[in-house]
């Protein structure tokens, strides 16, 4: 029973991932759109908006690799997505360049959002599946409030 509550952390994981994506740029969104000179209409839509763009996509269509690949190796994958929009989004220079990022790791967020909770409910026992799947939902919340806790200690910094 204790390798299944720490391999649904460890997927769940991806919730927070999810919360803290989401949330993280409204630190970064008016300094990013000084710097590049962007309109409001073009850095909503495509600087900030893209991640959103890419959950969208990866929520429609993150059941297909779930299904022939698995969960597990779905979940994997998603990491990967997870990694290069990361290190994508920090070495960009340009407002494309960070929103093709950006919307790589959306796809990331959105497959998540599929993979995540049905492997967490495949590995649980019935008696557990609940609170188990509810990881998920609560690192959400908890990647949430970390992204906030986060731009608020790096406010006013570059």
């Amino acid at each position: 029973m204790k390798k299944i509550w720490i391999w649904s952390i460890t997927a769940a994981l991806a919730g927070f991932l999810f919360g803290f994506d989401t949330v993280v740029i409204s630190g970064a969104d008016k300094t990013l759109q000084a710097l590049w000179g962007s309109s409001d209409v073009f850095h909503g839509v495509v600087v900030i908006g893209m991640a959103l763009w890419g959950t969208v996509v990866g929520a429609l269509l993150g059941g297909i690799p779930a299904n022939k690949l698995g969960r597990k190796k779905t979940l994997i994958w998603i990491g990967i997505f997870y990694t290069i929009s990361a290190l994508g989004s920090a070495l960009s220079n340009d407002p494309i360049t960070f929103a093709i990022f950006r919307f790589i790791g959306g796809l990331g967020v959105g497959a998540s959002t599929i993979a995540a909770p049905a492997y967490i409910s495949e590995i649980a026992p019935a008696k557990d599946r609940g609170k188990l799947v509810g990881l998920y939902q609560f690192n959400i919340v908890f990647g949430i409030l970390i992204a906030f806790f986060s731009n608020y200690l790096l406010n006013g910094i570059g």
